[in-house]
């Protein structure tokens, strides 16, 4: 077994924390994650895999170590790991981190932003690495996009998950407190309770 595969063995909400520090890495471009949300399977209402294994979610029910990604607001492509054993269902969604290396190319992906902004958010995280919805399903120990486990640099901390209108106040959100490029957290204005 690999290191990243023992890093994602384990529930979801505890799996999450531990992927802060790590590096994800597209041909030159590398991220160190700085910004996670985790989401579990019929007991979250928030997750994709909430109603059971569809076409579009099958990566979430394992094994763990893959991406799952899909288009938000029909514009961004979002990039989660699959966690937990294989048949039970959880993600993380990288929702933030800095570029640590190929920031110029990173740059063109991202024209006129600020280097704190260059992966600041989930769709620009996907954005700076150069992920689209075709790298659904990659095996991240080896395929083309890799995620290599890391220490997060300074105090973690959690909280409610960002712009989810259901289970929006489970305490899935996790971030390295005081980095610059963790992204700011805004709560659906139809958000509900766990």
């Amino acid at each position: 077994m690999s290191a990243l595969v023992d890093l994602l063995d384990g529930p979801v909400e505890l799996v999450a924390p531990r992927l802060l520090g790590a590096v994800l890495r597209h041909g030159p471009v590398a991220v160190r994650l700085t910004e996670v949300e985790a989401y579990a399977g019929p007991d979250d209402p928030g997750s994709h895999s909430f109603r059971g294994p569809t076409a579009r979610n099958r990566v979430m029910f394992g094994p763990p170590g893959h991406l799952y990604c899909y288009l938000s607001h029909g514009v961004h492509v979002c990039a989660n790991v699959s966690v937990g054993p294989d048949g039970t269902p959880g993600g993380v969604l990288m929702r933030a981190g800095e570029v640590v290396d190929g920031i110029e190319v990173a740059r063109t992906f991202r024209p006129g932003a600020a280097d704190r902004d260059l992966a600041r958010g989930p769709g620009r995280l996907g954005r700076a690495l150069g992920i689209l919805l075709d790298h659904y399903g990659t095996d991240l120990t080896s395929g083309e996009i890799t995620l290599t486990p890391g220490e997060a640099r300074g105090e973690i901390a959690s909280g409610p998950r960002t712009g989810l209108r259901r289970a929006a106040d489970r305490p899935w959100r996790f971030w390295i407190v005081g980095d610059p490029t963790v992204s700011p957290y805004r709560r659906h204005r139809l958000a509900e309770g766990f």
